[in-house]
C-alpha cells in the first residue's frame, strides 16, 4: 500500500473499545477476529496488507502464534493503517504524510564501478571523487532511505582477489604538488580522529565525506611519491570510517562502496595490514547479513594476504571474524578452536601494533566470544546461554558505558542471556539498562539487537517483564536520535 491509500478500515471501526483495546494490549488474535467480523476483510485480505501469509494469520486468529516481532507489529499498523499510538508506536511515516521510501541513491557505474578489476591508484581516486561527491549532494531524505542490500556471492568474491597481487607502483610525474609533510600529517590525525565517529550522521557523516573528498583532489594532483602513498592510506582510513558509518546507518550497499574503496586505497598505498582489517570488517558485514561462506572466504583472504606481515592484535581479531563465521555454520569444533587460536595471537600482543587495532583487548575477545555463544545458545540454550553469560560479564568487567555501542549491545547480550535461562529477575534488570544505554545511542545496529529482546518478553504477565516490554517497545517506535 502506498501513502495515499485509504485506509482498508472504517472510522467506526477503529473506534470499538473492543479492538482498540486488543491493539493496546497487542492480542492480535482479538484483534485481526474483531477486524474479520466487524471490517468484513478476510485473512487473505489481512495477510496481503500486513505482509503475513493466509497460514500465518490463521494461526495468529486461533491463538496457535503470537506476534512477538517488532517488525510485524509496524507491518501491522501500517499495512491496515492503524494509527501507531494505538499499538503503542510513535506516529507512523504516513500519518505525517511523509509518503513512500525514496528511491536508492546512484552509486559509481562504468570505470568507476567498485567491484572493477582496475586496481591503478588513478581509478581508485576517481572511485573515492566520484562517490564522495554523489554523497555530498545527496538529500537527507534519500539517504536515509538507502537501506538496498550488499552484493554477495562468488563475483563479489571474486572481484577482491587483485588486494593479492603486489601494490602498483607510485608513478612517477615530473611535477609536483603543494602538500608537504606537515600538511600530510595534519591529514593523517584528522582521519585518526574521525576514526571515532564509527556512528552518527548528519554533520559527522559530512565531515568525513567531505574530508574522503578533499583527500581525492590532493591525489589527483601531482605529488611527490611518498606523499602521494600517505594520502592513499588517509583515504583508505577515512573511507572505512565512512563504510562504518553507513553500515550502521542502514545503508549496507553503500558501506560496501565504501568499505570496497578502502580496500583498493589501501593496495595503492602498500598498506596490507589496513586492507586486510578493511576485509575483516566487509566479513562482519557478510556476517550480519547471514552469508557465513561469504565472510569466511573473506576472512581467509585477508589472511592468505597478510600471513608473513600479521601482528598479534591484527591476527587474533581475523581469527575472531574466522570463529564467528563458523559458529554461524554451526561448526562448534571450528568456533571454539580458532577463539583459542585468537585467544593465544592476543597473548603475544606488545605495543608494536597499528594505532587503529589497539581497540582489540581482552574485553573485545571476550565481548565478541560472547555474542557467538549467544547465537548457539539461541538454538540450544544449554549450556550455550550460561557460558555466553559469563563471557559477556568478563567483557563488562574491562569496559563501561564509555565503550558506547560495544557496551550497549554487550548488555542486550547479557539480558538475553537471563531469559534464555528463565531468570527473568536478571532479565528484566538487564533490560532496563539496555534500554536506557540504547536510548542515547544513534546506532541502528543498537536497536535491531534490541528488538531482539522483545520476543522474550511477549507472553508473560508479570508486571515487571511487562514494563520491560513497554520501555523496549516505547524506545523502537521512536526516531534514531541525530
Amino acid at each position: 500500500m502506498d501513502a495515499t491509500t485509504p485506509g482498508l478500515l472504517a472510522p467506526d471501526v477503529l473506534e470499538r473499545d473492543d479492538l482498540r483495546r486488543a491493539l493496546a494490549e497487542h492480542d492480535f488474535s482479538a484483534a485481526f477476529s474483531l477486524i474479520k467480523k466487524w471490517g468484513g476483510l478476510s485473512q487473505n485480505r489481512i495477510g496481503a496488507a500486513c505482509q503475513l501469509t493466509p497460514g500465518k494469520v490463521s494461526m495468529i486468529i486461533s491463538g496457535q502464534q503470537q506476534v512477538t516481532s517488532f517488525d510485524v507489529v509496524c507491518r501491522i499498523a501500517d499495512g491496515l493503517r492503524i494509527p501507531g499510538r494505538m499499538v503503542g508506536l510513535a506516529d507512523r511515516p504516513w500519518e505525517a504524510g511523509q509518503g513512500d521510501a525514496a528511491d536508492d541513491p546512484p552509486t559509481p557505474t562504468a570505470r568507476n564501478d567498485p567491484g572493477s578489476t582496475t586496481w591503478q591508484p588513478s581509478a581508485t581516486v576517481h572511485l573515492a571523487a566520484d562517490l564522495s561527491r554523489s554523497d555530498l549532494v545527496m538529500d537527507r531524505r534519500t539517504a536515509t532511505r538507502a537501506l538496498a542490500a550488499a552484493t554477495t556471492g562468488a563475483a563479489f568474491l571474486d572481484s577482491l582477489d587483485a588486494w593479492l597481487a603486489p601494490a602498483p607502483r607510485v608513478e612517477h610525474r615530473r611535477s609536483h604538488g603543494r602538500l608537504g609533510r606537515r600538511d600530510v600529517e595534519e591529514l593523517e590525525a584528522c582521519a585518526r580522529a574521525f576514526r571515532t565517529y564509527k556512528i552518527g550522521g548528519g554533520l559527522r557523516r559530512k565531515a568525513v565525506i567531505g574530508q574522503l573528498n578533499e583527500v581525492a583532489a590532493h591525489l589527483d594532483e601531482n605529488q611527490a611519491a611518498d606523499i602521494e602513498r600517505t594520502l592513499l592510506r588517509v583515504l583508505a582510513q577515512l573511507s572505512a570510517t565512512a563504510a562504518s558509518m553507513a553500515w550502521d546507518a542502514g545503508s549496507q550497499r553503500r558501506a560496501q562502496d565504501y568499505y570496497r574503496l578502502a580496500l583498493r586505497a589501501a593496495h595503492a598505498g602498500d598498506d596490507p595490514l589496513f586492507g586486510a582489517n578493511t576485509l575483516a570488517a566487509m566479513a562482519r558485514q557478510m556476517l550480519y547479513l547471514d552469508r557465513p561462506g561469504d565472510a569466511l572466504e573473506l576472512v581467509h583472504l585477508a589472511q592468505h594476504g597478510i600471513r608473513r606481515q600479521v601482528t598479534p592484535r591484527v591476527g587474533a581479531m581475523l581469527a575472531t571474524r574466522e570463529a564467528w563465521a563458523y559458529a554461524a555454520m554451526g561448526r562448534t569444533s571450528a568456533f571454539r578452536r580458532t577463539t583459542e587460536e585468537a585467544a593465544d595471537h592476543l597473548a603475544d600482543a606488545g605495543q608494536d601494533e597499528p594505532y587503529w587495532i589497539s581497540y582489540f583487548g581482552d574485553a573485545e575477545l571476550n565481548g565478541v566470544t560472547g555474542g557467538r555463544l549467544l547465537d548457539l545458545a539461541r538454538h540450544e540454550p544449554r549450556p550455550y546461554a550460561a557460558q555466553a553469560a559469563d563471557a559477556i560479564r568478563r567483557a563488562l568487567a574491562v569496559r563501561g558505558p564509555e565503550a558506547g555501542r560495544s557496551y550497549t549491545l554487550d548488555i542486550i547480550g547479557l539480558a538475553e542471556c537471563h531469559f534464555l535461562t528463565g531468570d527473568l529477575t536478571g532479565a528484566v534488570t538487564h533490560t532496563r539498562q539496555a534500554v536506557q544505554a540504547a536510548s542515547t545511542s544513534r546506532s541502528r545496529r543498537v536497536r535491531e539487537q534490541l528488538a531482539k529482546l522483545y520476543p522474550h518478553t511477549v507472553g508473560h504477565t508479570a508486571k515487571p517483564v511487562v514494563e520491560a516490554r513497554t520501555m523496549i517497545r516505547n524506545l523502537l517506535s521512536e526516531g534514531v536520535p541525530s
